[in-house]
């Protein structure tokens, strides 16, 4: 899975990130930068097809995306890096997928989900800025698949190997995008050094 923690624009936004002193504002921003940089290795292996493209000079075949494009952001996290992939892909449609962390038993728990009836046909891409535990990533595919998902892609900022590991398990067909691959996790699932709840911390709820 591509790592880009050491691409310098990638690993300076991520220091910014990292930083506890890093205001919710800034915090949206570098997210930002770091989601629009991650669209082209997220989408670097969609099916394309030919098509015939009149150029002012002559004919020519060109590629067009094979199938459209759904977002699913995570929600509300999530939400932080799907504007960001929207600018880049303005085509694609956008859904969204309530799961909440149960602090107590770190288990997922579904509260919303709303997409189209044609996912099969679409290229899904999840978005959530944190892989921590693995479970609210394994569930939302879960329920994606379930509602007719194919053709399914799992993006974040940061992951632990422990995240990693659990998607590799339960979504081995869901190929993993990630900024940067942290050290592990702690006894209460978060990720270290992570970025803390990357929510709380989006939208200024901490």
């Amino acid at each position: 899975m591509p790592d880009l923690n050491h691409h310098p624009l990638v690993a300076d936004r991520l220091a910014k990130l990292r930083s506890i002193d890093c205001p919710p504002h800034e915090f949206r921003r570098h997210v930002a930068d770091i989601a629009r940089l991650l669209v082209l290795p997220a989408t670097a292996n969609l099916d394309t097809t030919d098509i015939p493209v009149t150029t002012p000079i002559t004919e020519m075949t060109g590629q067009t995306i094979a199938r459209p494009i759904v977002l699913v952001p995570i929600l509300r996290a999530g939400l932080g890096i799907s504007d960001a992939f929207h600018q880049l892909l303005p085509e694609a449609s956008v859904s969204h997928y309530g799961v909440a962390r149960n602090e107590e038993t770190l288990q997922p728990e579904v509260y919303f989900e709303k997409f189209p009836t044609d996912l099969g046909k679409a290229e899904v891409i999840v978005l959530d800025p944190m892989l921590a535990t693995g479970g609210s990533a394994s569930a939302a595919l879960t329920g994606l698949k379930e509602s007719g998902a194919k053709h399914l892609h799992f993006v974040c900022l940061v992951a632990s190997p422990e995240g990693i590991q659990l998607l590799k398990e339960t979504h081995p067909d869901v190929p993993v995008t990630s900024a940067a691959i942290d050290e592990g996790l702690n006894e209460n699932g978060y990720i270290v050094p992570g970025l803390g709840d990357a929510g709380d911390r989006i939208f200024g709820t901490l």
